[in-house]
C-alpha cells in the first residue's frame, strides 16, 4: 500500500513529525514499511503562463504550433530589462513577459493557462530546460504535460490549468507538487490497513494524537445504521433507492445502492486528486472511476459504478448458475463457476462480485446516471473467486484480508459528495441498505493474558486504554477493572497485577481479532515489543549431545578430514531409481514407499540407499566440469516395513489423536535406518609438480567405511562380495561382529553407464545406525598402557591363492602372533612371474613388544614364526622365499 503523506496528515488532523519518524513509528507497530519515496522536490522553475497566440507551423511529418506565452506581469521599469535578457539569450524579442514556444501538442487554445518550463529550469529526472532554435524559430522554453512534470502518466497533450491560476505563480508551490510516499506491505490479517483511514489510526495511536476516524457515520462506524429513508430489510429494498435482492446472505451480508444523476461526462478530476492517486499506484482515468479509487484508497472500501441506463431491474446478488458467461472490464470472455457470487440484473451476470464488473454495465464517456455499489463480501467467496479465474484486482485484495462491514453506507455518502462537488452530480438523501450482518464479535478477555503471554506486567489502565486505541469496547464489573482513582495514582496502577475478567466488543474493521491471544498481540505491538525483556532460559544441568549423536558428528568430521565434501540431497527419488542401480528383484532395496503427495511426478518415492541421491550430485557436478569428485552424505533411508505398506485411517483433526490412533500410525511408518555412503571420481590426489596424481580406486572408499568405523570406536572386517550396484570382482563385504553392515567397492559398469558417471567411479555404503548400536554395546574403552620397552619390527611375505582375502590372511596372522602384537600392517602386494600365475605375494609388518621387559630376538622370531604357521593352516599361505 502506497501511502501519500499529504493525505496522511489531512486524515489524521493535527500536526504530525518527518515522515521518516512516521515511517519508524509504524515499524515498531508492527508494519513492514519497505521504502520512503520523496517526489516532486526535483521540479524548478516551472511557472505558470497564459497562451497570447498560436501560429501554426507546417512540418514535413506533423504541424507543430508556434506560441506567445505570457509569462509574468512585468512593471515599466522591467521591459528595458526584459527585452536585453531576450536578446541575450538569442530569442526573438517580442511583448515584454511574453516568450515564444514551439509545442507539439494542441489541446489547448489562446486563453487558457498552461505550465511553462522557463530556460535554466529543471523538471524530474534531472532534465534541464534551455533556449533552442527549432523549425526556424528560437524556442524561449517548454509547455508541459502531466507527465513530464512528475504529476501523473498522461501524454497525450499540455497540462491545462484552471482559468483563474494565477500568471507567473510558481507550479510547484501552487500545485504542492513536493509530497512523500511510504510504501507499506500490509499482511494478511492487516486488511484495515490498506486504507489512509487505517494508516491514519495507527498513526495517531503512534504519536499520542487524537483520531477523528472518517469511517463514522453518525456516531461509531461500528453502528452504522441503515442509510435514511430505506427499509433495509434484505427484501427487494429500494423506494428510496435502487431496487436490491440478496440471495446469499451469508456470501453478502450487506450492500448499499446510491443512484446518482445528472454527472457532468467532461467533468475533470481536479489536478490535487489526479496528483494522489497516480502517487497511490493509480491511474487518473474519469471523474467517476477516480471518485470510487478515492473513496477504496481513503477508507478502504471497494466501490462500483454501473451506468444505469445499461441495467434493466433489479440487482441481484446470487451464486452463478451453470453455463453463465460474464465478459469482465478486462475483456476476457468467462465461464462462470457456480460457486462464483455474481451481480446480477434481469439480463444476467454483470459484475463478479468483489473482483470485477462486466462491460456490458460500464459506465462511459456518455454517462449521465450511475448507480453505485458498496458493499460486504465474504473474504472466503472472493478469494476463491478470484484464485479461480486468475483475476487479481485491488478490490479483491481488500475483500480477502477483510473490509469493515458498517463502512458501506459511509463509503457511499462519500462516493456521492465527491461526486456532486467534482462532476455535478445529484443523488437522493435515501438509498438501500441490505443490512444482513451478524452481531459484534465479543471476547472475554481476561486481564492477566498479556502479562502470562508477553512475560512482562501490563497494568489494567494500559490494556484498557490500548483496546480503546484500536477501537475495541472494553466493559466488565467494576471490580475487574481498574478504578479511575487508582489509574490516576500511577505508582499504584503501574504496578498493580492485572487480574479479572472483561468483555470486549472488537471493531468491525478487525476481523482478524477472534480470541484472547489476538488481543495481547494488540496490547503488546502498541507498547513495544522492545518493551518486552530479553531472559535468555536456564538450560536444565545434565543434557546436551546423545552419545549417538557424538558418534554421528564424529563420523562427518573424520570424512571431512579425510577430504571428503559433505552433500545433502532430498529423500525423493524417481520410479526408475531402483532400474537405474541394476538392483536384482526381490532386492529389499527394490521396496520404495511411495509418496501420497510427491513434490514432482518423477521424485513420487522415498529413497532406500543414498547412492541414489550421491551420483545425481556426483552427474550434477560433473555436467559443470567438477571431475575430481569426493562426496559423502549421512541420511536416512526408507525401506518399506516387512509384509507392505499398511494403511491406516486419517485421524480427526478436532482432537489430539489417542493413544491407539498413534501406534497405528506408528505401525504404518517406513523403517528408517541412518546410512552413511560416499562415492569417488577422478583422481584422489591432485597432479602438480610432484607427480601426475593418482586415481581413485577402490581401496580409497574402503579407506573411507574404515574412517567411518574407528570414528565410532569399532573396526570393520573386510572380505570380498558381489551385491549390486557394485562392480562383483571389485566389490568388498563390510562387516562387524559376523553382521554385514555394508559394501564398498567399485560401480558396475553397466551402472556407470545409465548414470552418465565416469569408468572406475568407486563408492561405499554403511549402515550407521547398525555400527553406532554395536559401539554403544562394548563396554568403555580404557586408555591404552603405554609400554616403556622398545618394539621389536619382523616383516613377513606369505604366497597365497589370488583368491584368498586379504582379511583371511590378516586375521590368522593375528591370532598366531597371540597378545604381544602390538600392531599389524599390510604394506605390499605382488602379482607376477615370480610367484606364478594364479599367486599373489602379501607383505605383513608386525610390530611386537612386551609391557614388561625387552623381547630378545629369539622371542620375536618365536612369535613371527608362529603367525606364519596359523596363517599356512588356515589358508595354505607359504613363506615366500
Amino acid at each position: 500500500m502506497r501511502i501519500v503523506m499529504s493525505w496522511l496528515r489531512e486524515v489524521v488532523g493535527a500536526p504530525l513529525p518527518p515522515a521518516k519518524a512516521v515511517a519508524e513509528a509504524l515499524i515498531r507497530a508492527g508494519f513492514e514499511v519497505e521504502g520512503l519515496e520523496t517526489v516532486g522536490s526535483d521540479l524548478a522553475g516551472v511557472v505558470v503562463g497564459e497562451v497570447v497566440s498560436i501560429e501554426v507551423v507546417p512540418t514535413k511529418k506533423k504541424d507543430v504550433r508556434w506560441c506567445q506565452v505570457r509569462v509574468a506581469e512585468l512593471g515599466a521599469a522591467d521591459v528595458s530589462d526584459a527585452a536585453d535578457a531576450a536578446g541575450a539569450a538569442g530569442a526573438e524579442v517580442s511583448e515584454p513577459g511574453v516568450r515564444g514556444v514551439i509545442c507539439g501538442a494542441f489541446n489547448f487554445e489562446v486563453g487558457d493557462r498552461v505550465p511553462v518550463a522557463l530556460p535554466g529550469s529543471v523538471l524530474p529526472g534531472g532534465f534541464e530546460i534551455s533556449s533552442r532554435k527549432t523549425y526556424g524559430h528560437v524556442s524561449d522554453g517548454m509547455i508541459c504535460s502531466a507527465r513530464e512534470l512528475g504529476l501523473g502518466d498522461d501524454h497525450s497533450g499540455i497540462l491545462v490549468l484552471p482559468p483563474d491560476t494565477p500568471i507567473g505563480a510558481h507550479v510547484a508551490e501552487l500545485l504542492a507538487v513536493s509530497d512523500e510516499v511510504l510504501d507499506i506491505a500490509v499482511t494478511p490479517d492487516r486488511g484495515y490497513g490498506l486504507s489512509v483511514r487505517g494508516i491514519a489510526r495507527e498513526t495517531a495511536t503512534a504519536f499520542g494524537l487524537p483520531f477523528g476516524d472518517p469511517g463514522q457515520w453518525g456516531g461509531l462506524a461500528s453502528d452504522a445504521g441503515p442509510l435514511p429513508g430505506d427499509t433495509g430489510d434484505g427484501g427487494e429494498a429500494g423506494a428510496a433507492g435502487y431496487p436490491v435482492r440478496v440471495e446469499d446472505t451469508l456470501a453478502c451480508d450487506r450492500y448499499v445502492a446510491r443512484v446518482v444523476s445528472g454527472v457532468d461526462p467532461n467533468a475533470r478530476t481536479p489536478l490535487g486528486w489526479a496528483r494522489r492517486l497516480s502517487l497511490a499506484g493509480m491511474r487518473p482515468i474519469s471523474a467517476p472511476v477516480d471518485v470510487t479509487n478515492i473513496v477504496m484508497l481513503g477508507l478502504g472500501q471497494p466501490l462500483h459504478a454501473f451506468d444505469r441506463a445499461k441495467l434493466s431491474g433489479p440487482i441481484v446478488v446470487r451464486r452463478a448458475r451453470a453455463g453463465e458467461r460474464l465478459l469482465t472490464l478486462d475483456g476476457v470472455d468467462r465461464v462462470l463457476d457456480p460457486e462464483d457470487l455474481v451481480i446480477a440484473d434481469d439480463s444476467g451476470p454483470i459484475a463478479l462480485a468483489g473482483v470485477m464488473g462486466g462491460a456490458a454495465t460500464e459506465i462511459s464517456a456518455t454517462t449521465t446516471d450511475i448507480v453505485l455499489e458498496s458493499a460486504h463480501f465474504d473474504a472466503i467467496v472472493v478469494a476463491r473467486t478470484a484464485r479461480r479465474h486468475r483475476l487479481g484486482s485491488e478490490a479483491s485484495r481488500r475483500f480477502e484480508r477483510g473490509v469493515d462491514p458498517a463502512l458501506a453506507p459511509v463509503a457511499a455518502q462519500r462516493a456521492v459528495d465527491l461526486l456532486g462537488e467534482l462532476a455535478g452530480a445529484s443523488a437522493e438523501p435515501g438509498g438501500t441498505d441490505v443490512d444482513h450482518r451478524p452481531a459484534p464479535v465479543t471476547i472475554a478477555f481476561p486481564l492477566g493474558e498479556p502479562e502470562r503471554l508477553a512475560g512482562r506486567p501490563y497494568p489494567v489502565d494500559v490494556i484498557r486504554r490500548r483496546l480503546a486505541d484500536i477501537g475495541a469496547v472494553v466493559s466488565g464489573p467494576a471490580s475487574d477493572v481498574a478504578s479511575s482513582d487508582v489509574a490516576a495514582s500511577g505508582a499504584a496502577a503501574s504496578g498493580a497485577a492485572a487480574s479479572g475478567t472483561v468483555e470486549v466488543t472488537v471493531p468491525s474493521w478487525r476481523p482478524d481479532l477472534a480470541r484472547p491471544a489476538d488481543l495481547v498481540e494488540e496490547v503488546v505491538r502498541l507498547e513495544g515489543y522492545d518493551t518486552i525483556p530479553v531472559t535468555l532460559p536456564l538450560l536444565p544441568a545434565g543434557r546436551g549431545l546423545t552419545e549417538a549423536q557424538r558418534l554421528r558428528r564424529a563420523v562427518g568430521r573424520a570424512l571431512a578430514a579425510d577430504g571428503f565434501v559433505e552433500v545433502l540431497t532430498l529423500p525423493f527419488v524417481g520410479a526408475d531409481a531402483a532400474d537405474v542401480l541394476s538392483l536384482p528383484d526381490g532386492d529389499p532395496r527394490r521396496a520404495a514407499v511411495r509418496v501420497t503427495n510427491p513434490i514432482a511426478q518423477d521424485a513420487s518415492y522415498l529413497r532406500t540407499t543414498l547412492l541414489s541421491g550421491l551420483i545425481d550430485a556426483a552427474g550434477r557436478n560433473l555436467g559443470r566440469g567438477q571431475t575430481d569428485l569426493a562426496l559423502f552424505e549421512s541420511g536416512l533411508v526408507f525401506r518399506e516395513p516387512a509384509g507392505g505398506a499398511v494403511a491406516v485411517a486419517t485421524p480427526p483433526v478436532d482432537r489430539r489423536p489417542n493413544e491407539a490412533e498413534i501406534r497405528a500410525l506408528d505401525s504404518a511408518l517406513p523403517d528408517q535406518p541412518r546410512h552413511v555412503a560416499v562415492i569417488l571420481t577422478g583422481l584422489r590426489e591432485p597432479a602438480g609438480w610432484w607427480g601426475p596424481g593418482r586415481a581413485a580406486d577402490w581401496g580409497d572408499a574402503v579407506a573411507g567405511a574404515h574412517s567411518v568405523a574407528a570414528a565410532v570406536g569399532v573396526e570393520l572386517k573386510v572380505s570380498a562380495g558381489d551385491v549390486l550396484p557394485w562392480h562383483p570382482g571389485r566389490c568388498a563385504e563390510l562387516s562387524v561382529d559376523g553382521r554385514v553392515v555394508g559394501h564398498a567397492g567399485e560401480l558396475h559398469p553397466r551402472v556407470l553407464g545409465a548414470a552418465g558417471l565416469p569408468a572406475r567411479s568407486c563408492a561405499m555404503e554403511l549402515d550407521l545406525d547398525a555400527l553406532i548400536a554395536v559401539a554403544l554395546e562394548r563396554p568403555a574403552v580404557a586408555a591404552p598402557a603405554i609400554s616403556t620397552f622398545p618394539p621389536a619390527d619382523r616383516d613377513v611375505a606369505l604366497v597365497t591363492g589370488a583368491e584368498v582375502p586379504v582379511a583371511a590372511v590378516t586375521e590368522a596372522l593375528r591370532a598366531g602372533a597371540g597378545e604381544l602384537l602390538e600392531s599389524l600392517s599390510l604394506f605390499d602386494v605382488y602379482e607376477g612371474g615370480q610367484v606364478g600365475p594364479g599367486r599373489r605375494s602379501l607383505a605383513f609388518g608386525l610390530r611386537l613388544r612386551a609391557a614388561d621387559r625387552t623381547l630378545t630376538a629369539g622371542e620375536a622370531n618365536d612369535i613371527r614364526d608362529a603367525a606364519v604357521a596359523e596363517a599356512a593352516s588356515r589358508t595354505g599361505a607359504v613363506l615366500r622365499g
